[in-house]
């Protein structure tokens, strides 16, 4: 009977044993290192890249988000519900001129 590590498949008869490769490997030169110097411009780098700047506007945000979230909850419903028994009862009466200035100012900062 053969030996398990000395046979090749008769499909490939010129491919290496697991063997043959593994001993390939294993006399390769050793793995280059880094120099010093490199060393030093990898980690300076390494520094320089790490760096997050936030911008501005961001702070502003987190900022106002802190007093939005500090803000009381205003609670609305009550004047939900007088609308909506307005709009189900029609008497509900809708300034037009009222929305429509809304709209513009909204629009074109008037």
């Amino acid at each position: 009977m053969s030996s398990v590590t000395n046979t090749r498949s008769s499909f490939f008869p010129n491919a290496k044993t697991t063997a043959e490769r593994s001993q390939e490997i294993q006399k390769q030169a050793p793995i280059k290192r880094n120099t010093n110097a490199q060393k030093a411009y990898i980690d300076n780098q390494t520094r320089n890249d790490a760096r997050v700047s936030i911008p501005e506007a961001v702070k502003d945000f987190a900022h106002i988000k802190k007093a939005v979230d500090a803000a009381p909850e205003v609670d609305n419903s009550a004047k939900i519900a007088a609308l909506k028994a307005q709009i189900q009862g029609g008497t509900y009466k809708m300034d037009y001129d009222k929305m429509a200035d809304k709209i513009l100012g909204e629009e074109f900062g008037v």
